[in-house]
């Protein structure tokens, strides 16, 4: 018995191993077009809490600014892309304000994770909730409310607004890269969105979190897009 379940053991892992080395095999070297009518360009949290040079969770956490700031400055790029092209836009803030509190992530003694991290950082309830003049909404675009995790479509109206619009391919942007980007992409994923990710328009705490992500995350759950090829393939689709 024990050698049986040796060798179910040893197949499990190999078929394990197949699925992972066929992900990576099966990623496509560059995007296919887009359908302009079904995909969303979907910026998580160009806040000030992270946009503003001052920002509370950008002056704690950001420690390489390089890649942090050329992340914001692809995501104001594609913004203006987006718009002159007439794709569809969502913003996808945090935002608790009308929480100050913080009673949906419950008592912070209790919590873990970013249900306590929030919390103990104080942040979101204030001016780190607002949009800089960059990435201010328009009022044609999308804005998600009622989200409550670090994916942006828990518990918000980004999941509605994607399916009552027939879209099936969202385009996500923000940050943090292996925070909120990924819990997004990963419920994406699960709910059979094809899921993009703008390798240069997501900022992480430091170089070496975006480059795990794109070398052992990503390609398990969707692809990555570059800033300027999804900016060539908006301008293509203009008029």
């Amino acid at each position: 018995m024990a050698f049986l379940r040796s060798v179910r053991s040893f197949l499990f892992i190999i078929a394990l191993g197949g699925f992972a080395v066929s992900a990576v095999a099966e990623a496509p070297a560059s995007p296919p077009p887009l359908d302009k009518e079904r995909t969303a360009l979907v910026f998580i949290e160009f806040q000030n809490e992270w946009v503003a040079p001052d920002g509370t969770l950008r002056e704690l956490l950001v420690r390489d600014e390089a890649q942090f700031q050329t992340a914001i400055d692809n995501g104001a790029r594609m913004l203006e892309a987006a718009r002159e092209a007439g794709w569809t836009v969502a913003h996808a803030p945090l935002d608790l304000r009308g929480d100050r509190a913080y009673r949906i992530f419950g008592p912070a003694e209790d919590a873990l994770g970013l249900r306590r991290a929030i919390q103990n950082a104080g942040t979101w309830t204030g001016d780190g909730s607002n949009f800089p003049v960059a990435f201010k909404p328009r009022t044609d675009e999308f804005v998600t409310v009622g989200r409550s995790g670090a994916s942006v479509l828990t518990n918000s109206t980004l999941d509605a607004f994607l399916r009552n619009n027939d879209i099936n391919t969202v385009i996500f942007l923000g940050f943090a890269t292996h925070v909120c980007v990924e819990s997004s992409l990963r419920q994406a994923h699960d709910l059979g969105y094809n899921a993009y990710v703008v390798t240069d328009g997501v900022g992480a705490f430091e170089d070496h979190q975006n480059a795990y992500f794109e070398e052992h995350v990503l390609h398990h759950f969707g692809a990555g897009i570059a800033s300027d090829t999804l900016i060539a393939m908006m301008a293509g689709t203009q008029g």
